[in-house]
């Protein structure tokens, strides 16, 4: 547990460093089409299968040549993933009112660290309120322990003694993924959904 959360310290803290470098303007105000992506070669991301939310099983590779946007969370969170989706989806439908082309390359993905509610049936519902092209997917909790591992996601089950209800503490990640798979940059869910909109265009080509 120590290495991923060093891992995703190193790995964030790096990502912050290049975006500073690489979003410079050139002399136009536009960013260099030559610019690295600040997360290119970290090594995030991998194969998995999973159950999308009308049961079907999917994997990464049915997303090949799609750029992909891709937030772990969980649908009974009480604040913070609603509020981040809504950002996020938000920002993806600015971006695609700039550029309706993008609506085409762009795949939002939801992947549930609560497996133990959130089945296809809840998670159907859940995505259809940010975005119509969202796609929610859960798993067993041995399949999404893993692709967590992979996501360099952190999460843990915070349950009160004596109560059933329990809350899910997890990272918060929202990460743009290339057509091949690849890394390329960490989306500013806290900022504006412009923001939002902004990063995706800057990488998505």
């Amino acid at each position: 547990m120590n290495n991923i959360i060093d891992n995703v310290k190193t790995i964030v803290a790096a990502s912050l460093l290049t975006l500073v470098a690489s979003c410079n303007p050139a002399p136009d105000g536009s960013v260099s089409a030559a610019a690295e992506p600040p997360l290119a070669g970290a090594k995030i991301g991998g194969s998995f299968t999973l159950t999308n939310q009308d049961g079907v099983r999917i994997s990464e590779e049915q997303f090949d040549g799609q750029y992909r946007i891709m937030y772990f969370g969980y649908s009974y969170c009480p604040d913070v993933c609603p509020v981040d989706l809504a950002n996020i989806m938000l920002g993806l439908k600015l971006a695609e009112k700039e550029n309706p082309a993008l609506s085409k390359k762009v795949q939002p993905i939801f992947i549930s660290v609560d497996p133990g509610r959130d089945t296809p049936a809840v998670l159907k519902q859940y995505v259809s309120a940010f975005h119509p092209r969202l796609i929610g997917l859960t798993g067993s909790p041995d399949e999404i322990d893993a692709v967590a591992k992979k996501y360099l996601i952190i999460y843990d089950i915070r349950k009160d003694e004596g109560s059933s209800e329990y809350l899910v503490d997890h990272s918060r990640q929202a990460y743009l993924f290339g057509p091949e798979g690849e890394p390329l940059a960490l989306l500013p869910f806290d900022g504006t959904p412009q923001q939002v909109a902004d990063e995706i265009t800057r990488w998505v080509r």
